[in-house]
């Protein structure tokens, strides 16, 4: 089989067999190899709370919307349903489920009383660090690439998913991502292989067997012969200096304009201050008219926006999606129709959880464009005056 690769490192035999994470043949193979080998180790491309999502069926149903907003991990929360949402679709179209390879792999550890290692890196991390290395345009980009997959109407067959683990594809595949993203492919693909390496390298036994995504076996092929270090892949890269200083400079930049209209003539500093209220407030609330929200979400934002666009620290979506979530209340079919609802665009507005995720989302930016236009006005009638 040409996806599986048998590595001798040091006193190891390492057995990597590169998998599709939702084809059928998958499953049949890694339980076949497994077999086979009778490891020391089986090592799955997991780490912690992916291991605890993929065994748990009913993690969407203990998700506390509320407790996400407030610890400011929505991104992260709607690209993980997102992603979690379009292997769904390619699982359906191939009748088959997403991650089962790794379920095979954690059931045949127990059967066989074999160490199971959670190889890889805490998704968070690498979530983070991937946000982290992205410019403003480069994120937009990312997301939007993100959304447009969801709705992609293209079927796809058993066959494509198998042809995705061939070698030449997967090389042809990277290095279209090291074009459109530079910084995603060193941190989503190569640090991870790096990663991966290092838990092979430093798994127990003299046998181990490895599960893992076929595009992750190029670089670890590469990386193997040598032995690797994991340090400072584990750290969340702080926010960029220049960013909090930009975020800090338009609020001040927006206040000092308004006092020098006051002082200049207090007619124009009123026309302005209302004008930055009106363009602020009503740039949020009508973000969260287009996401459906609940009147007293939209009425909400309108008066929040012009305070929290000046104290940027916490944005107006944060605020908006709190008090939607307050008010609609995710009941327990939403957590569980997630994966579908998220497969339609009237699905997103009809789920609570994701309108909720959406009204973050779709407020700050709307709020961030208003910020723009009105910052532009103050200083436009100040020129003219």
């Amino acid at each position: 089989m040409s996806n599986i690769t048998k590595i001798h490192y040091q006193d190891k035999e390492l057995v990597l067999i590169g998998t599709a994470h939702v084809s059928a043949f998958s499953v049949l193979e890694v339980n076949e190899v497994i077999m086979q080998e009778n490891p020391d180790t089986i090592c799955i491309e997991l780490d912690q709370s992916r291991y605890d999502s993929i065994t748990s069926p009913n993690r969407w149903q203990q998700l506390d919307i509320k407790e996400v907003i407030k610890q400011k991990k929505v991104p992260y929360l709607l690209v993980n349903i997102i992603l979690s949402s379009f292997q769904n679709k390619m699982a359906k179209q191939t009748d088959s489920s997403s991650g089962q390879e790794m379920l095979e792999g954690i059931k045949l550890a127990k059967e066989l009383n074999a160490h199971l290692v959670l190889a890889d890196r805490d998704i968070k991390t690498t979530f983070m660090r991937v946000y982290r290395s992205l410019s403003f345009w480069e994120k937009i980009k990312m997301l939007s690439s993100i959304i447009v997959s969801v709705f992609d109407k293209s079927e796809i067959s058993s066959e494509d998913i198998e042809r995705m683990k061939d070698q030449d594809m997967l090389n042809q595949a990277l290095d279209e991502i090291t074009k459109e993203f530079p910084n995603i492919k060193k941190t989503l693909v190569d640090e991870r292989d790096q990663y991966l390496t290092y838990k092979l390298q430093n798994a127990p036994g003299k046998k181990v067997v490895a599960i893992l995504g076929a595009a992750h076996t190029v670089g670890i092929k590469k990386m193997i012969s040598k032995p690797q270090s994991i340090e400072g892949l584990d750290d969340v890269p702080p926010a960029s200096k220049f960013g909090k200083i930009f975020a800090w400079s338009i609020p001040i930049t927006i206040l000092s304009m308004l006092v020098i209209s006051f002082i200049r003539n207090p007619t124009l500093g009123m026309d302005q201050l209302i004008t930055f209220v009106l363009l602020n407030g009503g740039a949020a609330a009508l973000g969260c008219l287009l996401m459906l929200a609940h009147p007293i979400t939209i009425i909400a934002s309108f008066f929040i926006a012009p305070i929290t666009t000046l104290t940027p620290i916490v944005g107006v979506g944060w605020f908006s999606a709190l008090i939607e979530a307050m008010i609609a209340n995710p009941k327990v079919k939403d957590f569980e129709n997630l994966m579908v609802d998220t497969q339609t665009l009237k699905g997103f507005f009809k789920n609570r959880v994701v309108k909720i995720l959406l009204i973050f989302i779709v407020a700050n930016l709307f709020s961030a464009i208003a910020t723009y236009a009105s910052g532009a006005n103050i200083f436009s009638a100040l020129i003219k005056n």
